[in-house]
């Protein structure tokens, strides 16, 4: 009976604890945050440098029709 109380009866009120919960919790949606914004940001880069060459391109055309 001692090696029952000695094991069991800690590992009972250990399940029962659900401090540490709420942190595993945050930790887990926090990763999934940063994943989703890297695979975001993995996605959205060529259509980014797409924009910015158009624009670029615009704007070189505008400064030159405007300087002759």
């Amino acid at each position: 009976m001692k090696i029952f109380e000695f094991l069991v009866v800690p590992a009972s009120g250990f399940w029962k604890e659900e401090s540490g919960q709420d942190l595993i919790e945050y930790t887990l949606l926090m990763a999934f945050v940063a994943l989703a914004s890297a695979a975001l940001f993995t996605a959205a880069g060529s259509n980014v440098s797409k924009v910015w060459s158009a624009s670029n391109s615009v704007l070189t055309k505008a400064a030159t029709t405007a300087a002759s």
